[in-house]
C-alpha cells in the first residue's frame, strides 16, 4: 500500500477533487447528458468480434463521415486548380466526376438531410438560428457554384485560358466556403444537435438516414462514394497519404 499522508494533498487539490465529484453527480439531474453518451456494453474478453455485424452509424457520425468525402473531393479540386494554373493537363473526366460527387452525394443528399431534419429543429427551438441561416445560404450558393463548375468542366469548355481561369475561380470559391462551413457544422452545430432530440428520435433519425442513402445510392452507398473519390485521387497522384507530410 502506498504510504501517502492526508497532508500530502494541498487544500486546492482537495477542493478540485470534491468539485469534480459534485459536478459529475449533477450533470444528469440538470439535463446535460447528451444523447448517445450512455454507457454502451463492451464485448466480453476473448469474444469473437470479427463475425459480428458492425453497429449502425448514428446520425451525427453519419454526417461527419460524409464531410470526409467532401474534404477529399476538395483536395481533388485543389489539384485541378494547380494544374489549370500551371498549364498542366489532367484526365478530362476527373473534374466532372468530382463535381458529380458534390452534386449527387453532398448537395442532393447530405445537405438535404441537414435542411430537412437538423435545421428545422434548431429554428423551432430558437437555437443557433443565425448560424443555421448562414449555412442554408451557403448551401444555396454552393449549388450555383457547382452549376458553373459542371458547365465549365466539360472538356470542350477547357480550351481557352479565359474559361480555365473562370473555372479555377469557381473551384477556389467553393473550397474557401466549404472548408469553414463543414468545420463549423462539425464543431458547433452537430454537437448541439444531441440536446435537441430524445434518444428515441435520434435512433429513428439514424434509420431514416440509412434508408434514404440506400434508396439513392444502393447498398453500401457511402462506401461506393469513398471508392469513387479514391479513384479520382489515384488518377491525379493524390492517393499516397505520406506525400502530404512536410519534410522537416
Amino acid at each position: 500500500m502506498d504510504n501517502v499522508k492526508p497532508s500530502s494533498f494541498t487544500r486546492r487539490e482537495l477542493l478540485q477533487k470534491g468539485a469534480l465529484v459534485l459536478l459529475l453527480g449533477t450533470l444528469p439531474s440538470i439535463g446535460l447528458t447528451p444523447v448517445g453518451a450512455q454507457e454502451r456494453p463492451q464485448p466480453s474478453q476473448g469474444a469473437d468480434t470479427g463475425s459480428r455485424k458492425a453497429p449502425e452509424t448514428l446520425p451525427v457520425e453519419d454526417l461527419m463521415r460524409e464531410h470526409g468525402v467532401l474534404r477529399r473531393t476538395l483536395l481533388v479540386y485543389e489539384e485541378i486548380i494547380r494544374r489549370l494554373t500551371d498549364g498542366k493537363e489532367f484526365p478530362p473526366q476527373t473534374l466532372p466526376t468530382a463535381a458529380g460527387v458534390i452534386r449527387n452525394f453532398i448537395e442532393s443528399y447530405h445537405e438535404k438531410l441537414e435542411e430537412d431534419f437538423l435545421f428545422p429543429r434548431f429554428e423551432k427551438a430558437g437555437k443557433l438560428v443565425d448560424l443555421v441561416a448562414v449555412l442554408r445560404r451557403q448551401h444555396q450558393v454552393g449549388r450555383r457554384v457547382t452549376d458553373e463548375i459542371l458547365k465549365l468542366g466539360k472538356p470542350e469548355a477547357l480550351k481557352t485560358p479565359e474559361l480555365q481561369k473562370q473555372l479555377a475561380d469557381y473551384l477556389r470559391w467553393f473550397i474557401r466556403m466549404y472548408r469553414p462551413h463543414a468545420a463549423r457544422e462539425d464543431t458547433v452545430l452537430f454537437p448541439a444537435f444531441h440536446f435537441l432530440v430524445t434518444a428515441g428520435e435520434y435512433e429513428a433519425l439514424g434509420e431514416d438516414f440509412e434508408r434514404k442513402e440506400q434508396a439513392l445510392f444502393g447498398e453500401d452507398g457511402f462506401e461506393k462514394m469513398v471508392a469513387q473519390v479514391a479513384s479520382l485521387e489515384k488518377q491525379l497522384g493524390l492517393d499516397n497519404l505520406a506525400q502530404f507530410t512536410p519534410k522537416i
